[in-house]
C-alpha cells in the first residue's frame, strides 16, 4: 500500500519534535491557562517610580516599537535590568523562564552575558553596557483578559501578547556578536548554532539545478531585510519550493524550521508547526543569498503563507548573526486581538 507523502511528513515532524521540543510550556496542568503569577510578581515588586516607567495601558502605541540595537543607541520603554535589585532581577529571570523554552531562556541569558565579553573585547566602545535590557508591561496580568509584556536590549527583542489565555510571541529576535569566539578561554563558543549549521546543511544538499532556484542573489544582505518593521507582509517569492525538494532535503528543512521554533515554548512551537503543515508545507520557500561556506557572508529566509524566518551572518567578516520570526497576521497578537474584539462586539449587541 502506498503511503501518502503528507503522512510521511507528519511522522518526520513528530520525530523532530520528540527530539528538540521536549520542554513543556508553563501552563497550569488542569485548565491550560497561562500562569500570570511570574508577571504579577515582577509588577508588584516595582516601586512607584519603576512602575511609572514600566507599566502602560495595553493600547499604548509603544507596545509596537521594538529594536535590537543597543539601548544606549535606541532608547527603550520600561525598567532597566541593571537598575533593579537582586530580588527583582531574579523575578524577571523567572518570568522569562516561564514564557520561553529551556533553550530559549538559556540563549537569552547567554546573549545578555555576552555583553560582559563585548565590554572586554571593545573596552572603548561606549555602547557595551551589561544588563542594559528593559522590561515593560501593557495592561495588568491577571486583572485583564488582554495584556502583554516585552523584554528588549542589544540583540534581544521578545514581544509577548496574551489574549484570553492565548499567547502570541512575535516578533521574536535574537542576535549575537561574535557568532563564534575566535580566541581566549571561550574560543569556539557559539550561542546561535543550529540555525546556521542546518541552513548550511540544507543549501549544500541541493543539486546544482536546485541551487539555481534556491540562490536568488550572490551577495548577502547586510541585515535581515525586514529589520525592526512594526508590520511585515510576504516578501518577494524567491527561492526553491518545498515541493521541489527530496525527502531527505525536506527533513532538513523541517529541522531548520524547528531550530527557529525551539526557543519558543513547546506547546506554542508544536501548534505553529501543525499550522505550517496544514497551510501546505509544499508551498514554503527556502531562499539563499551569499556564500555557501562559513566565513563568507550569507543570508537565508524561509517563507510560508503566514510566516517569515530570516537569518543573516554578514558583518564583522561573517561573524555576526541576526535571526527573526515574523507572523504576517499574528505579530503583537493582532490575529488574536481581532478575534477577541469581534466576539466582544457580538456579545454587546
Amino acid at each position: 500500500m502506498k503511503i501518502k507523502q503528507t503522512t510521511i511528513l507528519c511522522i518526520a515532524l513528530i520525530n523532530v519534535f520528540s527530539l528538540l521540543l521536549c520542554v513543556p510550556f508553563d501552563l497550569t496542568a488542569q485548565d491550560n491557562r497561562i500562569d500570570f503569577s511570574p508577571a504579577l510578581t515582577v509588577v508588584n515588586s516595582l516601586d512607584s517610580t519603576q512602575r511609572a516607567k514600566a507599566v502602560f495601558p495595553f493600547d499604548d502605541m509603544s507596545r509596537y516599537n521594538w529594536n535590537y540595537l543597543p539601548a544606549s543607541l535606541i532608547p527603550r520603554k520600561g525598567v532597566c535590568l541593571k537598575d533593579m535589585d537582586s530580588i527583582q532581577k531574579r523575578n524577571v529571570y523567572a518570568l522569562l523562564k516561564s514564557f520561553l523554552s529551556d533553550k530559549g531562556f538559556i540563549r537569552t541569558q547567554d546573549i545578555m552575558n555576552n555583553e560582559y565579553y563585548l565590554k572586554e573585547l571593545e573596552p572603548t566602545m561606549i555602547h557595551r553596557i551589561p544588563e542594559n535590557h528593559f522590561i515593560a508591561f501593557y495592561g495588568t496580568p491577571a486583572k485583564d483578559s488582554v495584556w502583554g509584556w516585552k523584554f528588549s536590549g542589544h540583540h534581544i527583542a521578545l514581544n509577548f501578547t496574551i489574549v484570553n489565555n492565548q499567547l502570541a510571541l512575535t516578533p521574536i529576535f535574537f542576535g549575537v556578536y561574535p557568532a563564534e569566539i575566535q580566541e581566549g578561554k571561550n574560543k569556539g563558543r557559539r550561542i546561535i548554532k543550529d540555525e546556521e549549521d542546518i541552513g548550511f546543511e540544507l543549501i549544500n544538499m541541493l543539486t546544482n539545478e536546485q541551487k539555481v532556484k534556491a540562490i536568488f542573489q550572490s551577495k548577502a544582505f547586510n541585515d535581515i531585510v525586514t529589520t525592526n518593521a512594526i508590520q511585515v507582509g510576504p516578501l518577494t517569492p524567491v527561492g526553491i519550493l518545498a515541493k521541489d525538494l527530496t525527502a531527505p532535503q525536506k527533513n532538513s528543512l523541517n529541522k531548520l524550521i524547528v531550530s527557529h521554533l525551539s526557543s519558543m515554548p513547546a506547546k506554542i512551537a508544536e501548534m505553529r508547526m501543525k499550522r505550517i503543515v496544514a497551510e501546505d508545507f509544499n508551498k514554503i520557500r527556502f531562499a539563499w543569498a551569499g556564500g555557501l561556506l562559513k566565513g563568507v557572508p550569507h543570508y537565508y529566509r524561509i517563507q510560508g503563507k503566514t510566516f517569515l524566518i530570516e537569518f543573516d551572518n554578514t558583518t564583522h567578516n561573517a561573524n555576526h548573526i541576526h535571526i527573526v520570526w515574523r507572523d504576517f497576521n499574528g505579530d503583537f497578537g493582532v490575529d488574536l486581538l481581532n478575534e477577541h474584539y469581534k466576539k466582544s462586539k457580538h456579545h454587546h449587541k
